[in-house]
């Protein structure tokens, strides 16, 4: 029975993440607890842009609008008086997963750079209309005096255990959606992101898969946003900031597009990369920018494919496999995403 080695590696960072907060305080340090819920928060958010990027081709600059909407939805949740985690959740769910149904509605009538700047155009909109909300801080940003509680409970607080409620969100995120990648859903977006149009000759239409996977990924950087508000005790317009997105795009591409563990390498790779070199130097991205070169270089597959390249190569096979099957002799590469989807539908 062969092993996948990237399970594997997955595996042993999440039983290391697992770990940390009964390991770290023994030897007082506190610190890098709050480094890996910023990269595990920063993880859940790549991941679900990877569903976009890496799996469906659209190329977002404004996800990070998503992140402070569910950040902003939670807060004013809170500030309203509800106080259950859960009912603030479906609240943050609520609130982007219908701002994506309108702006995706309307982004993906384009594509290429034309997608791109329309996402950085309501990334910029939501930046701006949070800026404007001076009930709940405008510039300034929100600082909570009261933290969400499940049922009463501060389990989902700093005091409590915070850490471990991201760890099985990051967790539950990188299995879902690894689970949708490898559906039929996953292989229909992989075949659009390839062939538009042979897809919807085929008789899929692309605009409503994309469109879906849209309103996911959307509600998922929510839930990064629910509990990035929960673990800083405050909220601020930068979250919806271009700048945000940007490092969000960088994260994914850095880790790897499309790979099963790309996202989560990338996020934690950022993090530590500028704490570490933010240590030595107050402008660390000067160092940081000409490392991210070196890596695009030399690193095509991004960490994933470096750290792991066997088992890069042996995804991009499953992958393949399983979106292929019966191929036309004469098929060129675009085609290959969906013959398999064909066979399926024709079954």
């Amino acid at each position: 029975m062969r092993v996948d080695r990237s399970f594997v590696v997955m595996a042993l960072v999440f039983g290391l993440l697992l770990a940390a907060p009964f390991v770290l305080p023994l030897a007082g340090n506190t610190y890098l607890l709050s480094l890996l819920i910023k990269a595990m928060l920063l993880a859940i958010a790549a991941i679900s842009l990877d569903l976009l990027t890496g799996h469906g081709g659209m190329i977002s600059l404004g996800h990070a609008a998503f992140v402070a909407i569910g950040a902003y939805a939670a807060a004013i949740g809170l500030e309203s008086g509800i106080e259950n985690i859960l009912v603030l959740l479906l609240l943050a769910l609520a609130v982007s997963g219908l701002f994506a149904l309108v702006t995706g509605a309307l982004a993906l009538r384009t594509s290429g750079v034309y997608f791109l700047m329309i996402t950085l155009a309501f990334g910029q909109m939501t930046y701006f209309t949070l800026t404007s909300l001076a009930p709940y801080g405008g510039d300034d940003g929100l600082t909570l005096w009261s933290l969400a509680t499940l049922f009463g409970s501060d389990v989902v607080q700093n005091g409590g255990q915070l850490y471990l409620v991201v760890l099985l969100t990051l967790l539950a995120t990188w299995w879902g959606v690894h689970r949708l990648s490898a559906s039929r859903f996953g292989r229909v977006l992989r075949a659009a992101r390839d062939n538009p149009d042979r897809t919807e000759i085929i008789g899929f239409s692309v605009f409503r898969y994309r469109l879906t996977a849209y309103v996911i990924a959307g509600m998922i950087a929510a839930v990064s946003g629910l509990l990035t508000m929960q673990n800083a005790e405050f909220v601020s317009p930068a979250l919806a900031a271009w700048q945000h997105s940007g490092d969000l795009l960088v994260v994914v591409v850095l880790g790897g597009l499309g790979t099963r563990n790309g996202a989560i390498l990338g996020a934690f790779f950022l993090v530590i990369a500028g704490e570490v070199l933010g240590s030595f130097i107050q402008e660390w991205r000067l160092i940081y920018g000409p490392l991210l070169v070196l890596i695009a270089l030399y690193a095509r597959g991004g960490l994933s494919h470096l750290l792991l390249p066997a088992a890069a190569t042996e995804q991009a096979a499953t992958e393949q496999a399983a979106t292929a099957g019966a191929v036309p002799a004469k098929a060129g590469p675009a085609t290959i995403g969906t013959a398999r989807v064909t066979g399926e539908q024709a079954s």
